[in-house]
């Protein structure tokens, strides 16, 4: 096998290969491949009536894919101190990002919202920016500071400043659900990065309580939590896009109405090709097609925590655990959303969902994985 010569300070006493884990790589352009598919299914009637091309969403997917495919490749060959050498330069970039997008014109709004940057034709969320930056700011922190990471002026408040720098500027847009997921990266990192259960007990406490507030203290919000609660009370109105998505679910069955075939996208179900694709897919693939993406998500995430967990270095250990939290959490967060188990919240599901932010990060975070796996146990 081949080999390359690395630094002992990065891959101590191992050599990298060219070989990497080809499970998390076939599940990844499987996933990419059946997200290609339902994008041009799920978004074509829509594209038709209001842009006059059929398949705009999905032509604007697969550049999005190929792109992908560049990064995953580009993170998957570079050296980690590279990549880790730009952790606090990234982290600058992506709070400026973050304030470029409330308080110039290329942040423009959407749904009630500035989440966005136009470039162009094409648009960037900088809340995928922050993940990754935030999983390699708490990867660096955690792997450095582990004789002091019990503490709470060196070992609990420097992570919890920085990310809540990043939920503020999320909550101005306001995207409450953006922060409450970088919360969850901090609480689930911090758990096994040796923080004390204290002050992560404590921390948690609060940070339910402030997220009611923030829920109480807002109509919208409360509307949304109510729809969550009763969505078939409110089945034309707050309650409408769930009831629509548990329709589409309902009427699948075990094989589906067949590909192409749904009819909740025929402009009942909103967000068909975005947040609810998977709705589209229990539609017209039934039972089977959406456990056959459960699997695949299943076999890719088992695969990133296992690389994660074989890595000697603590950095490449919590940088591995980062990376598949970030698709491990919006995984589960958009399922729970589309099933009625959450408030409704744009969440795209990884891989699937229209969007080039959450695709391209999403196959960074699997380019990060095949690099791990390249080390030779």
């Amino acid at each position: 096998m081949r080999t390359v010569a690395v630094d002992a300070g990065v891959f101590p006493r191992h050599a990298i290969t060219w070989r990497v884990d080809w499970v998390i790589m076939v599940c990844a352009l499987g996933l990419i491949g059946a997200g290609l598919v339902m994008v041009m299914s799920a978004s074509g009637i829509m594209a038709d009536r209001f842009f006059g091309d059929t398949y705009l969403f999905f032509k604007r997917q697969a550049i999005y894919a190929v792109v992908g495919l560049i990064v995953m490749g580009l993170a998957a060959f570079t050296r980690r101190d590279i990549f880790y050498r730009l952790t606090y330069p990234v982290l600058c970039l992506t709070l400026l990002l973050l304030l470029v997008t409330l308080v110039t014109p290329l942040g423009f709004e959407a749904g009630g919202a500035k989440r966005w940057l136009r470039l162009g034709s094409f648009s960037l969320q900088p809340l995928e920016a922050a993940k990754v930056a935030l999983v390699f700011y708490l990867a660096y922190f955690f792997s450095h500071k582990q004789e002091q990471v019990k503490t709470f002026s060196v070992g609990f408040l420097p992570p919890v400043l920085v990310t809540g720098a990043l939920c503020l500027l999320l909550l101005l847009q306001p995207d409450f659900g953006g922060a409450v997921f970088l919360c969850l990266l901090l609480f689930l990192i911090s758990l096994v990065g040796g923080t004390s259960l204290v002050y992560l007990g404590s921390s948690l406490f609060m940070g339910l309580g402030c997220g009611w507030l923030l829920i109480s203290q807002s109509p919208y919000r409360i509307k949304r939590w109510t729809a969550f609660l009763d969505p078939f009370g409110n089945a034309q109105d707050t309650g409408y896009q769930l009831v629509q998505s548990l329709y589409a679910f309902g009427s699948g069955g075990w094989f589906g109405e067949g590909l192409g075939a749904g009819k909740q996208k025929l402009l009942f179900l909103p967000e068909a090709h975005n947040d609810f694709i998977l709705a589209v897919v229990g539609e017209e693939l039934g039972f089977f097609g959406v456990s056959m993406v459960f699997v695949l998500l299943g076999l890719l995430l088992w695969r990133g925590f296992r690389t994660a967990l074989a890595q000697d270095n603590p950095q490449d250990r919590f940088l591995g655990y980062g990376v598949t939290l970030i698709l491990a959490i919006g995984a589960v967060l958009n399922m729970a959303v589309v099933l009625g188990m959450a408030p409704p919240k744009g969440v795209p599901m990884p891989f699937l969902s229209y969007g080039g932010s959450s695709l391209i990060v999403s196959c960074f975070c699997v380019g990060v994985l095949l690099n791990l796996s390249r080390r030779r146990a």
